[in-house]
């Protein structure tokens, strides 16, 4: 009885240890012939679209004077981008933004004597967005200008833009696509080994950086608008199974 039990126990075990070793030999199989390789590629493209922005402000104890002279503002502002040959619908005039302004006093041990009014402050912004690139980087050179009419208006940098993004894009995953494969290529065949069929594939973040710039890459993604002229970037993590 008690060999019997030993047998039985002993074939177990052989049939245990087969399946391990059958396991141990598929997941090697499985992990150990394929090929992990991470594909780049750049692009260079130009800026198609520009947005500008800049504000102006006036200020008077009276709110209508100050509202008047604003508008005066306004309306020099409007005809002088008209005179650089820009259309109303590229040109945004915001709402009046009001504020009331208080000098507060103190005393010489810094205890509160009141606030005093100074008057009011009106302020608007105007934004202009154009495909016109060229024209509106002058404009917001030359604006300038306009102080000699006793305007103050404080421009912005222009920001740029790419209206094809998405087929920038796709022309970039399709060239890091490309380039992953020739180095899965390459090191099969050093390795003695033929490259198979593609078994997983990841896109790395869309990057957007100035063009000759050293900007850094960020983890979720760089979008550069202070440049006219961008470099894309895009990476592909894939993995090859090796025949």
């Amino acid at each position: 009885m008690r060999s019997t039990l030993v047998a039985i126990i002993v074939g177990i075990s052989f049939i245990i240890a087969i399946i391990i070793a059958a396991n141990a030999y598929k997941f090697r199989s499985t992990t150990m012939d394929t090929i992990v390789v991470t594909g780049l590629a750049e692009q260079d493209f130009s800026s198609d679209l520009i947005v500008w922005n800049a504000s102006f402000s006036r200020k008077s104890f009276e709110l209508k004077t100050a509202y008047s002279t604003l508008k005066e503002d306004e309306t020099a502002i409007r005809n002088y981008l008209h005179s650089k040959g820009l259309e109303d619908s590229s040109i945004i005039f915001s709402s009046v933004d009001i504020s009331k302004d208080f000098d507060y006093k103190q005393d010489i041990n810094g205890r509160s004597l009141g606030a005093v009014f100074t008057g009011y402050t009106l302020t608007q912004n105007v934004k202009v967005e154009s495909k016109d690139v060229n024209k509106i980087e002058k404009i917001s050179r030359e604006v300038t200008e306009l102080i000699q009419n006793g305007i103050e208006l404080n421009s912005a940098a222009p920001a740029y833009y790419n209206t094809h993004l998405t087929q920038v894009k796709m022309d970039l995953l399709a060239k890091a696509s490309a380039d992953a494969k020739a180095r899965a290529e390459t090191i099969a065949k050093n390795a003695g080994s033929k490259l198979g069929a593609m078994k997983k594939a990841t896109m790395g973040v869309f990057q957007i950086t100035g063009k000759n710039s050293n900007e850094d890459y960020s983890f979720g993604g760089t979008f550069n608008t202070s440049s006219k002229e961008k470099t894309g970037s895009l990476t592909i993590r894939v993995e090859f199974l090796v025949n």
